[in-house]
């Protein structure tokens, strides 16, 4: 199965040359490690961050430059800081091309929940809302399964929404999938995982159309 910087690895191969992007917190925020050479891309953050680059090296952090994780961050020649209300205006305006998002549940018909666990302390919502509401291209970053290997691609998410049928596409540990309003359409296996394997460990509808071939990574 794909380690975090695999997943985040794959989907940097979705971003396209002259997009505006969104990371978000958790696996997402790797993805500015990986994109291609020759790509052009502005990555944006909803803390009023525009033009972020891969993470820093050990010992050259600057605490005062993070995303809306808190992580330090390096921008690129370029790069531009505002306040949040301006990000916020990019993002409801649907400036961003795409946005990548991490998740706790995505149910087959787009559903997505990424914010909370009822019972447990949390931070808020921050800007997931606002993305899933304005994006038209979501892509989830998460694992296939939670600790207990239960399914957290679902046929409706137990836990509460952040947004409705909004998810594109979902890349996990084991597989790359589209979100139809059929179910989860099955692209791409991670290597050494069977077809028979993501079926078993998918609780929502799983579309397996012909041969599916491994991941390139």
């Amino acid at each position: 199965m794909l380690t975090k910087e695999q997943i985040a690895q794959r989907i940097a191969k979705e971003v396209k040359d002259g997009y505006y992007v969104n990371l978000g917190i958790g696996i997402p925020t790797l993805v500015a490690n990986y994109v291609p050479q020759g790509i052009d891309v502005e990555f944006q953050s909803e803390n009023g961050v525009l033009g972020m680059g891969p993470f820093p090296f050990d010992g050259e952090e600057d605490a005062d430059v993070i995303n809306a994780g808190k992580q330090t961050i390096t921008t690129l020649p370029g790069a531009s800081f505002f306040d949040s209300s301006m990000s916020f205006g990019m993002i409801r305006g649907q400036h961003v091309d795409l946005t990548i998002l991490g998740a706790m549940e995505v149910a087959e018909n787009g559903d997505i929940a990424n914010w909370k666990i009822p019972g447990k302390m949390v931070k808020g919502m921050g800007g997931a809302m606002d993305l899933v509401a304005s994006a038209e291209n979501i892509i989830v970053a998460m694992m296939h399964t939670n600790r207990a290997g239960a399914s957290k691609l679902l046929k409706r998410c137990s836990l509460p929404l952040t947004g409705v049928n909004c998810i594109t596409k979902v890349v996990t540990n084991m597989a790359v999938l589209d979100v139809t309003d059929k179910g989860f359409v099955l692209l791409e296996r991670a290597p050494g995982v069977s077809v028979e394997d993501i079926k078993t460990a998918t609780e929502g509808n799983l579309i397996v159309n012909g041969d599916i071939p491994e991941m390139v990574i």
